[in-house]
């Protein structure tokens, strides 16, 4: 799994999360529940992750939606 991108904002986590359910990208959101011990204060962020055969996918997806000023460096 690579992380593609990593926020404190849950709208954009959300969205993000709807841009590749509905492209059919498998993906995981990282940190999620640490907002029980942190106090619900979005100290932590939250990571996406995606399947490395899947990235180059997912990374033209969010920058074709406007969204490639929010992800991961491509660290290859």
């Amino acid at each position: 799994m690579k992380e593609i991108m990593r926020t404190n904002d849950t709208v954009l986590i959300t969205a993000v999360e709807a841009l590749l359910k509905g492209a059919e990208i498998p993906h995981m959101v990282l940190d999620q529940s640490m907002s029980v011990l942190e106090g619900s204060l979005g100290i932590v962020p939250r990571r996406v992750l995606v399947g490395e055969q899947h990235e180059r996918v997912a990374r033209l997806l969010l920058q074709d939606a406007g969204l490639g000023h929010e992800l991961r460096p491509d660290r290859r």
